[in-house]
């Protein structure tokens, strides 16, 4: 790495190092320090063995992206100027590298949401069965292929030369592109679960009611009382549909309330902040949700190749908690 001293800089590149481009540059660096940190506070607060589909992996996959994005802006805005591998970065760079960074996190939404469907309709029907290792594999190459692909479509898609033509005609700011994608995905998905609880309310509100928050093998589950049903009535989708609505509301409401205020006050929210992991996970366990209440009434709960969510315990909402000494353990806590 060759630092260039402040006397080969020419006029205008002096003034392209002033005050007002280096708070944006700092600014984008506090961003993307602030969405590091979500990330893996968000992979810290996950359930140990989560990770077996491919959901999972992206969402590894997009923390290291961004801790190189946090790596690359951070030697750019210590040196502000250098040559390394006969490539010089300037100050530009930390913007040119925001946007592309964005421009590809926001054509990735759709491509992982139907990857991601695909990749739990294979596991709940089982028409393809893999081995651990060969399952893995897959996984590390499908998420390469998606990278790639998308980062080589926005390496020459129109949309980025405007967005670094905008930058040129006002070097003080740094546009960054507004993906279309996760506001449409956001709008279905907050549709879905409004309809759903607007047409299980009645039984929601029963259940909410009567649920208790216990402790189970350490870890904090749902306790739904199941005396008046029998075996088969657990796994009917009219009884399932009211406990699947209260565990993703107690776990995910948080979100859902601020994806509702993103979208009634239309927020744009740019593409690098946007995909994250709490959004990745949240899009997960809305569809571990939905294929076990389609697939519930031939579900295997001691099928360890069915899909464990990081975050909510679904199988809670299957069996009957029936804890030996459960009083003795711990007392139950009302929810409401």
């Amino acid at each position: 790495m060759i630092v260039l001293s402040s006397e080969n800089c020419s006029s205008h590149c002096k003034a392209h190092q002033t005050a007002p481009p280096l708070s944006v540059s700092t600014l984008l660096l506090v961003i993307v320090f602030g969405k590091v940190l979500l990330n893996i506070l968000t992979l810290g607060m996950r359930r140990k063995n989560s990770c077996q589909h491919f959901m999972e992996y992206f969402c590894i996959s997009l923390v290291l992206t961004d801790l190189f994005l946090l790596i690359s802006i951070s030697v750019i805005a210590c040196f502000r100027d250098f040559v390394l591998l006969g490539i010089r970065f300037t100050q530009y760079h930390i913007c040119l590298f925001t946007q592309i960074i964005s421009l590809t996190y926001g054509l990735l939404h759709y491509p992982v949401f139907l990857i991601a469907c695909l990749d739990y309709y294979l596991k709940f029907s089982k028409t393809i069965i893999l081995p651990a290792k060969c399952k893995k594999l897959f996984y590390f190459f499908i998420i390469i292929l998606i990278w790639t692909s998308v980062l080589a479509y926005v390496l020459v898609s129109p949309a980025l030369y405007k967005s670094l033509n905008a930058h040129g005609t006002s070097p003080h700011q740094c546009p960054s592109y507004v993906s279309i994608q996760s506001s449409w995905l956001s709008f279905s998905m907050v549709v879905i679960l409004f309809t759903v609880l607007i047409a299980s309310w009645s039984d929601v509100a029963t259940m909410l009611r009567a649920v208790r928050i216990t402790s189970y093998m350490n870890e904090a589950i749902l306790y739904f009382p199941f005396s008046s049903h029998s075996l088969c009535a657990m796994k009917s989708k009219k009884i399932l549909l009211p406990k699947f609505t209260i565990c993703f509301l107690g776990t995910w409401l948080p979100f859902v309330l601020l994806q509702i205020i993103i979208l009634f006050f239309k927020v744009e929210i740019p593409a690098y902040i946007e995909m994250n992991a709490p959004w990745l996970y949240f899009i997960n366990s809305f569809l571990i949700a939905t294929f076990y209440w389609f697939n519930c009434h031939k579900l295997n709960l001691r099928d360890i190749t069915l899909p464990v969510d990081p975050f909510v315990n679904w199988k809670c909402c299957f069996i009957p908690l029936t804890i030996d000494n459960l009083d003795k353990r711990e007392k139950p806590i009302t929810i409401c």
